[in-house]
């Protein structure tokens, strides 16, 4: 009998393999270096960035070629965290202080690590890792310490944490699934294994220390459930569920070239949330229709100055062009006291979800606000493109930043810069913004949702508090009435209604806001098959009658068992 552990399954699929432990103690090899001159380990550090950078340049041709974009981008991010100027006088000062090469870079890349850690948001915080890892890749590199080999069969990673280069650097075939003892559900180790659909686990806390190297493992990424040295007669049992998601997963890669349209013609187009321009390659190859999300705050994160505008418009024309005629929806930074920058003086704040945050900093700061508009005005002449301002809780809020986008067009014309025209729309993510879209609906081009701000707000529940985490819930009535209105709002005015939040990825929902009217949903790349086939498989008059019976509920969790009761 297998001994079982449970943690939270954030990929689904069944996994059949050995541990790998993940993570190298590098105390040793520390212990063991012998320091230069001070001028020597900075020359040392430095060759390293050189080479590591140069190796990643290797590595991301390679996946390029493979057409594994989405680990691509990635390590695309890890090679612009080795180049990065500020970085490179870091570890200087870094010797300065101990002497040694490798324990400078660790030092150096461990305090911007922290730096994202104080993050509220947990997919900034799942960056943290990122810069450890390059971090330690550096290191890695200056100590002379090759990977660990794989061996024969198929591995199932697991450590408390995992560095994202680990996962992009194992070949598909061989790794199997991934189980965090800690770890973020949109930490990028966590991406890359849903671009390449491994089952994967979270969460398992101490209890992964339970696991040895080498240990043959079943895991269960729908459930959370780890067998560790399972009997013959559980592992014939799970060789069943692997042959049925064998075939689910070929039916849904028929689903891509196909568009979200129901039995009776209605279409709602189902687009992609991205971090970066490469993100939309991998989102393409689940057959998304644009991006209804790009969060512009990467562009501005480390750095030690705000972002020129030439290089702003690098990155949103490059997302732009990779659309190809789809709307590419670009988020002007969402950067506050939860996300902060060393050029943007926020302070500490009791709670930045309310702080001074987003539009709030954007209306207040031209220097930060002006280059992004006209980057992305320019950018808007290579394919289709939308502004959307994040927190907006009024009509005079949204005007000003109306007004300082015809500023940025004069500012072009003057400066002899072509652009193009772009529509303007706002994230709905207040209950403020829901109650007021009826008139803010006249102004606007578009509306997109942001569930996830919007949940909390409205039901004054932290999602990150998990002693009332159950009462966060999408489909709580006060919720569903602020979507509704907000819908029925655009559509009056002949406006479009979006949603990027995570409620777009629940094809439950999708049900609901199609008969709402909703024209777009916006999502992870990799859910967009499943709400696709929950569109196709339902009429709207049957979705309509859906809406009906849920609009005369009167509790959250009573909505949420009647969908999973619809076929």
């Amino acid at each position: 009998m297998a001994e079982k552990m449970k943690g939270k399954g954030v990929i689904a699929g069944v996994a059949v393999g050995k541990i790998m432990l993940a993570g190298q103690n590098l105390d040793g090899y520390l212990k063991d270096y012998k320091p230069k001159k001070k001028a020597e380990e900075k020359k040392i550090a430095a060759d390293a960035l050189v080479a590591v950078a140069a190796k990643l340049v290797s590595t991301i041709e390679d996946l390029n070629k493979k057409d594994m974009k989405e680990q691509a981008a990635i390590l695309e991010a890890h090679r612009m965290m080795v180049e990065d100027p500020a970085m490179s006088g870091a570890i200087d000062e870094q010797v300065d202080k101990s002497g040694s090469a490798p324990r400078a870079v660790l030092d150096a890349y461990e305090s911007q690590a922290q730096v994202f850690e104080q993050m509220e948001d947990e997919y900034f915080r799942g960056r943290a890792v990122d810069m450890r890892d390059v971090g330690k890749r550096i290191a890695k590199y200056i100590l002379g310490i090759k990977e660990p080999e794989i061996g024969e069969g198929k591995v199932i990673v697991a450590g408390q944490e995992i560095e994202p280069s680990v996962i992009a650097g194992l070949p598909s075939d061989k790794i199997a699934g991934v189980i965090l003892g800690q770890g973020s559900t949109t930490s990028h180790a966590i991406i890359i294994a849903k671009t390449r659909a491994i089952p994967s686990i979270v969460g398992v806390g101490d209890a992964i220390e339970k696991i040895a190297d080498g240990d043959p493992v079943i895991i269960d990424g729908e459930t959370g459930e780890i067998l560790i040295r399972p009997s013959d007669e559980e592992r014939a049992a799970y060789d069943v569920k692997i042959k049925k998601q064998e075939e689910l997963k070929a039916h849904y890669a028929q689903l891509r070239a196909l568009p979200a349209v129901t039995s009776d013609g209605v279409k709602v187009v189902l687009a992609c949330n991205i971090g970066s321009p490469a993100d939309v390659d991998a989102a393409k190859d689940y057959g998304a229709e644009g991006v209804g999300l790009f969060r512009s705050e990467f562009v501005f994160m480390g750095k030690t100055d705000i972002p020129k505008e030439e290089d702003q418009f690098k990155e949103y024309k490059a997302a732009v062009e990779k659309c190809a005629g789809h709307l590419c929806v670009i988020r002007t930074m969402d950067i506050g006291g939860d996300k902060p920058l060393p050029y943007i003086q926020v302070g500490t704040e009791e709670n930045p979800f309310l702080g001074y945050r987003a539009i709030r900093i954007s209306l207040q700061r031209r220097d930060l606000f002006m280059p992004q508009l006209k980057a992305i005005l320019r950018a808007g002449k290579f394919g289709k493109a939308g502004i959307m301002f994040p927190m907006v809780i009024n009509v005079a809020e949204f005007k000003a930043a109306q007004a300082m986008v015809e500023e940025a067009k004069v500012e072009l014309v003057h400066e002899g810069k072509e652009y193009g025209e772009v529509q303007l729309g706002i994230m709905v993510e207040t209950p403020a913004a829901a109650v007021m879209t009826p008139v803010l609906a006249k102004y606007v081009d578009f509306f997109s949702i942001g569930t996830n701000d919007l949940v909390q707000y409205t039901l004054a529940v932290d999602r990150g508090n998990a002693q009332i985490s159950y009462l966060y819930n999408h489909f709580n009535p006060a919720v569903l009435r602020l979507i509704k209105r907000t819908i029925e709002s655009a559509n009056k005015e002949g406006k479009w209604a979006g949603m990027c939040g995570e409620m777009a990825s629940d094809p439950n929902a999708a049900i609901l806001l199609m008969a709402m009217g909703i024209k777009e949903l916006s999502m992870s790349a990799p859910s967009i098959p499943k709400v696709k086939e929950r569109i196709r498989n339902i009429s709207s008059a049957k979705a309509k009658e859906i809406l009906d019976k849920v609009m005369e509920m009167e509790d959250g969790d009573e909505i949420k068992k009647y969908l999973a009761t619809i076929g």
